[in-house]
């Protein structure tokens, strides 16, 4: 089921992160500006933050694996009809609606997962699932890279990437089962999922809520997925924006970020259960100050190799993304099994909320001081500012965590 479902999300980012790819196009074709296209990006972002706060909570109740198969369905539908329009708010609109088709995933698998992997060893499922996310955002950038060395347009980045989106659906519908008994095996915490069943949509919110660290942790992890989104976003458009087909190998050092991230996940996830002892929090800083370090190198120090810039990059994505293996699993820590897809769904819509914010200034810096290399400094400071706020959140994990206050 872990396999299954990480297969899937495997594409689920042909159709999102294939935007950064395209904007550069979309810009020049449409008349866009630098902060019009954050503001596109951005529309995505709360669409999928929104929809993590609804969807979060439906996961507990509903079958994760019917929401996550319309979830890549309709996320199909809308790239499609976003290739064929030619208005701003158009595909503002459209862009907006596919962030809420794509949150259709992460929380339903989070649940998915959760009921069949004991606490013991979620920590690596959770990575190994993280790395897939990792994975897709490299599968896209490939993609996306090969697609426009073959000289195609933005529409068809919007097209023909997603396809493999289109069949991985089917493969998860097929395979995938909510939990162990429609399988034929014995559940896992069945007392506490009946229990999580007769709680009301705001009552399990409202629960979640009470828990301070956990909210602590839903504002830290908004920062670090406000610096993986300005990674994921601008990095496209920063060595689009020059003369690239002059020096086409230099796209190639854009996709050792998202390869960096993929390992980053499961790396984390794994150092979080044995060297750190389950202590997640002191992970997650030791690698956003990681990334702090590796990004103000980046605007720093003047590369001339392609070497260097490529293991630049690479380090760049697996500080930055390899934390947020760290913070899926403390849903679990600190809510207990009742909530989990409840805990996903908030911690979720935080960290594209804040992501959200994010895409506009990063644009706007871009437009005022012309250079695209200046998004790494604004995100080295809110790789820190991440760091800062996980320190306020401690706990000792163990097999019989309560809920803390």
């Amino acid at each position: 089921m872990l396999l299954v479902t990480m297969l899937c999300y495997l594409f689920f980012y042909t159709g999102r992160h294939n935007f950064g790819w395209a904007a550069e196009g979309m810009g020049r074709e449409l008349n866009l500006n630098r902060e019009m296209i954050g503001w596109i990006s951005s529309a995505m972002l709360m669409g999928y933050a929104l929809g993590q706060l609804i969807n979060g909570g439906l996961a507990d109740r509903y079958s994760p694996r019917m929401m996550i198969t319309a979830g890549a369905l309709l996320s199909v539908g809308a790239n499609f009809l976003i290739s064929f329009s030619g208005s701003f708010y158009v595909i503002l609109m459209l862009w907006g609606l596919n962030g809420y088709f794509q949150s259709l995933a992460w929380a339903p698998g989070g649940r998915l997962i959760s009921n069949w992997w004991a606490k013991e060893e979620r920590g690596k499922a959770f990575g190994f699932f993280t790395m897939a996310a990792g994975s897709s955002s490299a599968v896209t950038f490939l993609l996306s890279i090969l697609l426009l060395q073959q000289g195609v347009s933005w529409h068809e980045l919007f097209r023909i990437p997603v396809l493999l989106l289109l069949f991985a659906a089917l493969i998860f519908w097929a395979l995938a089962r909510n939990t162990p008994s429609e399988k034929g095996f014995a559940d896992l915490y069945s007392e506490e999922k009946q229990d999580t069943d007769r709680r009301g949509w705001a009552q399990r919110y409202a629960e979640v809520l009470k828990h301070r660290k956990f909210v602590t942790a839903s504002v830290a992890i908004g920062f670090q997925s406000m610096a993986r989104y300005g990674l994921i976003v601008w990095v496209p458009v920063h060595y689009l924006g020059g003369d690239w087909k002059s020096n086409p190998q230099y796209l190639w050092v854009a996709v050792l970020m998202p390869l960096g991230m993929s390992l980053g996940a499961v790396s984390f996830g794994a150092l979080s259960d044995t060297f750190f002892k389950g202590n997640r929090p002191a992970t997650i800083r030791m690698g956003m100050l990681a990334s702090a370090l590796i990004t103000l190198s980046i605007y720093y120090i003047p590369v001339h190799s392609l070497v260097m810039e490529g293991a630049l990059m690479f380090l760049a994505g697996f500080f930055v993304y390899g934390p947020q293996a760290n913070f899926w699993p403390m849903s679990s820590d600190l809510l207990g099994e009742k909530l989990v897809g409840s805990g996903i769904g908030l911690m979720n819509m935080c960290a594209y909320l804040f992501a959200a914010m994010g895409e506009p200034l990063l644009g706007r810096v871009i437009d005022k001081t012309h250079d695209t290399a200046s998004i790494f400094l604004v995100i080295s400071a809110i790789c820190i500012l991440c760091a800062c706020i996980i320190s306020f959140v401690s706990y000792k994990n163990d097999n019989q965590l309560k809920p803390l206050l």
